[in-house]
C-alpha cells in the first residue's frame, strides 16, 4: 500500500477513535475501527501496531474490554507524529540505481535533487506539526453535516 494511503488510514483510525472514545479512557476493537475505514481488521490492526510503537495508542490484549486507546489526548497528537509513526521511507527517494556518471545530467542530478528533497520534506513536517487529532475530528464532523455531540451519543448506543 500506499504510504500516503496507510498515513491517511492511520490518521482515520486515530479521529475515529477520539470520537468514539469520547475522552473516556476505554478501549474500542479493531472491528469496529475497520467498519468506519470499511477494510479488514487485520488491516486495521497492523497500522494500529505501527501507532503502538509509536506511542500514540494502547492496546489491551483478551477478552472482554480488548482494543485500542489513544495514548494521548486528540490535541496532543499532531499530524507530524502520526507521519513519523506510520511512514518508514522519506517522502522523496533518489533513484534505486546509480544513474550513469558519464553523463552531466546522471552525474548531477541526484546531489541537486537531495537538497531539494531534503527542504521540501522539511517544510511538510512543519506543515504536519501545526494540525491535531483534534482538528480533524472536529473538521470532519463539519464536514458530514453531523454535530459532533450528536455522533458521540450515537456512538455510545451503538458500542458493542
Amino acid at each position: 500500500m500506499a504510504i500516503v494511503s496507510r498515513y491517511t488510514v492511520a490518521l482515520h483510525i486515530l479521529t475515529w477513535i477520539a470520537l468514539a472514545t469520547g475522552g473516556k479512557d476505554e478501549f474500542v476493537s479493531s472491528d469496529r475501527i475497520a467498519n468506519s475505514v470499511n477494510t479488514s481488521p487485520v488491516f486495521i490492526r497492523r497500522i494500529l501496531g505501527k501507532l503502538n510503537k509509536g506511542r500514540l495508542v494502547k492496546v489491551q490484549h483478551g477478552g472482554t474490554g480488548a482494543g485500542w486507546k489513544l495514548a494521548r489526548q486528540p490535541k496532543d497528537i499532531t499530524f507530524l507524529d502520526v507521519y513519523e509513526a506510520v511512514v518508514d521511507t522519506p517522502l522523496f527517494e533518489l533513484h534505486h540505481s546509480t544513474p550513469n556518471d558519464n553523463c552531466a545530467i546522471g552525474k548531477g542530478i541526484q546531489p541537486a535533487l537531495s537538497a531539494f528533497y531534503s527542504d521540501t520534506e522539511k517544510a511538510m513536517k512543519q506543515q504536519l506539526a501545526k494540525t491535531t487529532i483534534a482538528d480533524l475530528l472536529q473538521e470532519s464532523v463539519t464536514q458530514s453535516g453531523w454535530e459532533l455531540q450528536d455522533l458521540m451519543t450515537r456512538l455510545a448506543g451503538n458500542k458493542k
